[in-house]
């Protein structure tokens, strides 16, 4: 077996199913990766009926030639059709929603129905190029609002950013990242600011050698409810780190940085940290009470990442936006490059425009994620486009939050069930915990089911790994370490969104009886 200390999270996840899934008389349950179990109806009908009609307006292009060709929508008289297909089709699924959401963009955003419509409707049918590449122009000021308002706590129509839509946040790191090297805006040796306990890629990126960037780890701290202290925060005054990383709410820990953190982080940047590129990844914003960004609190020097995968449960459907304000650090410091680096890029860029050095950093993003020369043929599918524009629009339209509330309750629910059949009293007063994961502390929950003898012997013994394997072993549950997470303390990470309630008591259980036989143990020994 190889060295399982040396082992990514997510490699180690794929050891611990091998030897999870060899007890063929045993169910494995594997609360290791974070897809969810649960996903958002409403938007996925609106798409279905949308997709039908659309068809049926295709089919009116070509009907003469009696053959299954369809063609291009017709923009004139197609309110009328569709108010026709609307009121035949009124009693199925996502149509009251489709008429709801034409009005709306009408009375809210003050575009023409006609236009929304046949935007999206051709953007079904995927029969066009994505124009612009970066995020038809409608869909993109209606996912705009929902953005604004699940990170900035604001609905009112945002003038001042622009978004990337890309195939999920695993897209938008790729592609932040490749744009900050291929710029200049970080290079080998510089020094990386990221905010600990991450996710894990966030650690292996720097280290790739095409970037090999210094980690400087700036860690939030567990008995200060993950929050990240003053002396910590004091590491970002550094001038020496040039971009800092940031996922909130945390993974694994699954905790928002709270107001107070925020506005210190704030006053930090503004006074001294000017200079600094942040990358915010909030793609579990959405589960927490009353969020607020980096991206609002610090929108020059922020760049956000955010996902559609988690919350509406789409992680097949690739659905990511890169966010950036219009007067942001990153096109500051694109000014400021050395003349040679800036003729080095006005050749990189010169196929997009006869004025490259105007070309701006998210333009360079979208640019760079086709090699440049394929920049025409940049952005997500158009069809991808739209149910995303539909996950937003259902959002916006719950004025009583209906969805937001069930997920919250569903993940929370389970947190509660699976510390409960552990046997540990548990204090869900923290408004900042999310719960889509839980972070296990061994350490303390030895020390708090058992005493401090056995929490240390535990400890000297480095059981972590051993404790992994003996679950998936012994009872076939599959969890990830903390380590990988570069958590310090001994821990295990629990996805608290992808199995039913009585697994995770099942989980709860198979845990206490580990920790049981370890007990055991360290009473002989």
């Amino acid at each position: 077996m190889a060295n399982t200390n040396n082992l990514s999270p997510f490699e180690l996840k794929d050891q611990l199913i091998n030897i999870a899934s060899s007890h063929k008389d045993k169910l494995m349950l594997n609360a290791g990766r974070g897809n969810p179990n649960f996903l958002a109806l409403t938007p996925r009908y609106a798409f279905l009926q949308l997709g039908h009609f659309a068809l049926k307006e295709s089919e009116r292009s070509y009907s003469y030639l009696q053959s299954p060709i369809g063609g291009m929508v017709e923009k004139q008289g197609l309110v009328e059709r569709f108010d026709r297909y609307a009121d035949i089709n009124i009693d199925k699924e996502g149509v009251k929603f489709l008429k709801v959401a034409l009005s709306f963009i009408t009375d809210h955003l003050g575009i023409q129905k006609v236009d929304f419509l046949h935007e999206i409707t051709e953007a079904f049918l995927g029969c066009n190029y994505p124009v612009p590449p970066k995020m038809l122009t409608i869909c993109e000021q209606i996912v705009k609002i929902y953005l604004s308002s699940e990170l900035c706590g604001t609905s009112v129509i945002p003038d001042d950013f622009e978004i990337f839509a890309t195939e999920g946040g695993t897209a938008a790191m790729t592609y932040i990242f490749q744009t900050l090297k291929s710029n200049g805006l970080i290079s080998k040796g510089d020094k990386i600011g990221i905010v600990t306990p991450i996710f894990s890629p966030y650690l292996e990126i720097p280290e790739i050698p095409e970037y090999n960037l210094q980690i400087v780890d700036i860690r939030a701290d567990e008995t200060q409810g993950w929050q990240i202290t003053d002396e910590e925060l004091k590491k970002i005054e550094d001038k020496k780190i040039k971009l800092l990383c940031i996922v909130n709410p945390s993974n694994p820990p699954s905790v928002k940085i709270n107001e107070e953190v925020l506005n210190k982080i704030s006053n930090l940047i503004r006074t001294k940290r000017r200079d600094l590129m942040i990358i915010t990844d909030d793609v579990y914003s959405t589960f927490s009470d009353n969020f607020t960004s980096l991206f609002s609190k610090c929108p020059y020097n922020t760049l956000c990442v955010y996902s559609f995968s988690k919350y509406f449960g789409a992680t097949g459907w690739r659905l990511g936006t890169i966010g950036l304000h219009a007067n942001n650090v990153f096109d500051d410091a694109l000014k400021n490059l050395d003349e040679s680096v800036k003729k080095e890029l006005d050749i990189r860029y010169q196929s997009l425009t006869t004025e490259p050095r105007k070309v701006r950093f998210i333009d360079r993003i979208v640019a760079d994620s086709r090699t440049v020369a394929l920049n025409h043929t940049a952005g997500i599918s158009t069809p991808q486009q739209v149910q995303m524009t539909l996950f937003a629009l259902s959002c916006i339209l719950d004025e009583n939050n209906v969805y937001k509330e069930t997920t919250k309750k569903l993940i929370r629910r389970r947190y509660r069930i699976l510390y409960q059949a552990i046997g540990v009293k548990i204090d869900n007063t923290d408004s900042n915990f999310v719960d889509y994961y839980t972070l296990i502390d061994l350490e303390l929950l030895a020390k708090n089911l058992y005493n401090d003898d056995f929490a240390k012997w535990f400890i000297n013994k480095d059981t972590g790994i051993d404790f992994l394997m003996r679950l998936a072993d012994e009872t076939s549950i599959v969890l990830l370490p903390g380590k990988g997470f570069e958590v310090v303390n001994s821990s295990v990470r629990v996805s608290l969104a992808n199995l039913t309630e009585y697994e995770y008591k099942s989980i709860g259980k198979a845990i206490r009886k580990i920790l049981d036989e370890y007990h055991d143990e360290f009473i002989k020994s």
